[in-house]
């Protein structure tokens, strides 16, 4: 069974930092890309960033280029999202995806919710 598991969340001021993990199982990992996507209320579903496990390649979205890093842990089946520099527009709640390399995102987290106060 599937299984990816998000933890992290939680509220700090602008500029501060969370890392996200995103704890995955019963895939292989290092088979798959994994991407965090995260929702406020009121607006839709935004990709923040994406990893392949297979070449090790990671793409942002613009919001979230020079602020987060995005990475593997092949030892613990884990990806991280480390968000730095933080905004009251990062509040949400941030979910992880995993597919297999070139397929759609098709096994998801529960999420883990993100709050910034200004």
């Amino acid at each position: 069974e599937v299984q990816l598991v998000e933890s992290g969340g939680g509220s700090v001021q602008a500029g501060g930092s969370l890392r996200l993990s995103c704890a995955t199982s019963g895939f292989a990992f290092e088979d798959y890309s994994i991407a965090w996507f995260r929702q406020a209320p009121g607006k839709e579903r935004e990709g923040v960033a994406c990893i392949s496990n297979i070449d090790r390649r990671s793409d942002y979205a613009d919001s979230a280029k020079g602020r987060f890093t995005i990475s593997s842990d092949f030892a613990m089946n884990t990806v991280y999202l480390q968000m730095n520099s933080l905004k009251p527009e990062d509040t949400a709640v941030y979910r992880c995806a995993a597919a297999p390399t070139g397929s759609g995102w098709r096994d998801w987290g529960q999420g883990t919710q993100v709050t910034v106060s200004s």
